[in-house]
């Protein structure tokens, strides 16, 4: 019994040395196993911090996207809805552009077609104006030649008529001529008077001058010359001449007066012809009493 108990006392003191070992060494690694919690959980508590941060984070960046979805949709939604009207805008702007383009494109038309019709009227109407003008001015210009005309045939009648009684006083004046004559041949050593003579020739040089520039058909013209033809023949009878000249060629060393030099481009170049007579040359029994003073056309 006693063996038994000393048995039992030796294995409880056994045991026990055997707990106290084991406690120690499990105090010895549970320490840093207990350092390594407290650290984990240390760790543990700040990843929960910022998963929580994260967390807070993550919500308001959900916040946020749900924000910019909705806003976004908005946008769309808005964009649609502009882009609708721009749509319905754009359509009825182009309807009604096209409604005015086709009424311009008409009124242009139509406008082009006037002004067409326009231009061809006023082309019609200046023919017929300038038609009109034409006529009128080529009958006013007929009418103003032909009252012209009868003018100047009733000026040159009239001057006919003036010569003729002139040449009917000359004719009387060549009596005293005649007269003169016969007194001279009654005395031989008188001097003639060539005053009267010279003064018919000038006035029968005058006369021709003027017929020469009148009509043919002038009424009285064939009678005036046959009446001027018979005062040359008188003179010429009382032994006075009138040397013709007018249309004679000119040269130097003629016994004439030149009074000037006209000139012509009818004329053949360097050609002198007498065009104009201003005082006859008058002989007297084949001497020049009176020296002829003329105009000169020279052909160039």
């Amino acid at each position: 019994m006693k063996r038994q108990i000393t048995i039992a006392i030796l294995l409880f003191s056994s045991l026990g040395a055997f707990a106290q070992v084991t406690q120690e060494d499990l105090e010895k690694e549970i320490k840093p196993l207990t350092q390594k919690v407290t650290s984990l959980q240390a760790e543990n508590s700040k990843l929960k911090s910022e998963v929580g941060t994260l967390n807070s984070k993550l919500s308001n960046a959900y916040k946020s996207i749900d924000s910019l979805r909705s806003q976004t949709q908005e946008n769309s939604n808005a964009i649609s809805q502009t882009a609708n009207e721009l749509g319905i805008k754009i359509k009825e702007t182009g309807d009604k552009n096209e409604g005015k383009i086709t009424e311009v494109q008409d009124s242009l038309s139509k406008n082009s077609l006037y002004g067409i019709i326009g231009v061809l009227s006023a082309i019609l109407l200046s023919g017929l104006l300038y038609w009109l003008l034409s006529r009128r001015q080529q009958t006013d210009k007929t009418d103003f030649i032909n009252q012209l005309s009868k003018t100047k045939s009733s000026i040159e009648e009239s001057l006919v008529k003036e010569f003729g009684k002139q040449t009917e006083l000359m004719d009387s004046q060549l009596h005293l001529i005649e007269q003169q004559k016969t007194t001279l041949q009654a005395t031989p050593n008188a001097e003639p008077d060539h005053s009267l003579a010279l003064k018919v020739a000038s006035e029968i040089n005058l006369i021709e001058r003027n017929i020469n520039l009148m009509d043919s058909k002038t009424k009285g013209l064939k009678q005036l010359q046959a009446s001027v033809g018979k005062l040359k023949d008188n003179l010429s009878a009382n032994g006075y001449e009138m040397p013709i000249l007018l249309g004679k060629q000119f040269h130097q060393g003629m016994k004439v007066i030149v009074t000037s030099s006209i000139p012509d481009e009818n004329l053949e170049k360097g050609s002198e012809i007498i065009s104009k007579i201003l005082i006859p040359q008058v002989n007297y029994n084949d001497k020049m009493i009176q020296t002829a003073q003329i105009e000169v056309s020279v052909g160039y």
